[in-house]
């Protein structure tokens, strides 16, 4: 699994400099490049090689995302290019991912960024990694310490209401979804929210780097991402602390419930 993912990572930066990999079109609020596609078939056809009985759900074959009696029990569940638009746009913060599934969790995971090339790996039980070296446990970072990060240039919207509202001071722009949760799984950020569309594809790999390292992850409203029915779910949080994870959480809740008339 490592080894495909990897290998598609490798694909895509090579890719990266043709002039039709990053032609595509809009659907609905989400551009899909001429690359997603090819990335999907790359990365479908070689978990396909590791085991045929396994399906694979891909944000790119919506066939796969309606399987007529639910969810398989057991799935490989990819985003082929998590950070489209940092892909197009000629920016470095898109990356390439699979979860393998299982009863309802991942259980097994792979993202590779291609342009550091680093693989991030995690085992449920047997903790995360970074190009092979262990990811330690994450420490305690109350509210209002650390570095939140969002995809902006300086902190907007929900970020920029989370940073004033609780006394943030350090702010990191980063790409995609998955490379934000690496990096708090990684220590590198502490907190990232956002109250958009999430799918389960942009988060169940990089959830098991963040159980695994001890962070926290969930959907704004605070429950878990349950990886059964519908694939989109509104907003996350992810937190290197799991107190403040909550905290956020609950703090959205309430704001929330105040605003509605």
């Amino acid at each position: 699994m490592s080894a495909a993912v990897r290998e598609v990572g490798a694909l895509l930066r090579e890719w990266r400099s043709a002039p039709w990999a990053a032609k595509g079109a809009w659907e609905g609020s989400q551009f899909k490049a001429r690359a997603d596609a090819m990335a999907h078939e790359a990365l479908a056809s070689r978990l396909a090689a590791i085991d045929s009985g396994i399906p694979v759900l891909s944000e790119e074959d919506p066939a796969s995302l309606a399987p007529e009696s639910g969810r398989p029990s057991r799935y490989w569940l990819i985003d082929p290019i998590d950070g489209t638009a940092s892909y197009v746009g000629g920016f470095s913060g898109y990356v390439t991912q699979a979860a393998l599934v299982s009863s309802g969790r991942p259980v097994m995971a792979a993202i590779h960024v291609p342009e550091t090339d680093v693989l991030y790996t995690a085992v449920r039980g047997r903790g995360a990694a970074a190009n092979g070296v262990p990811l330690p446990a994450n420490g305690p970072a109350p509210l209002g310490t650390g570095v939140l990060t969002d995809n902006t240039p300086r902190p907007q919207g929900i970020t920029r209401a989370v940073y004033e509202r609780f006394g943030y001071t350090a702010y990191l722009e980063c790409g995609s979804i998955s490379l934000k949760l690496c990096r708090i799984a990684e220590g590198t950020a502490q907190l990232f929210v956002k109250d958009v569309p999430v799918r389960d594809w942009d988060v169940a790999a990089p959830e098991l780097l963040l159980t695994e390292t001890g962070a926290h992850l969930s959907r704004l409203d605070g429950a878990a991402f349950p990886y059964t029915g519908g694939f989109e779910h509104t907003g996350l949080v992810a937190a290197a602390d799991p107190a403040t994870g909550a905290a956020i959480a609950h703090w959205h809740r309430t704001t929330a419930s105040r605003a509605r008339p």
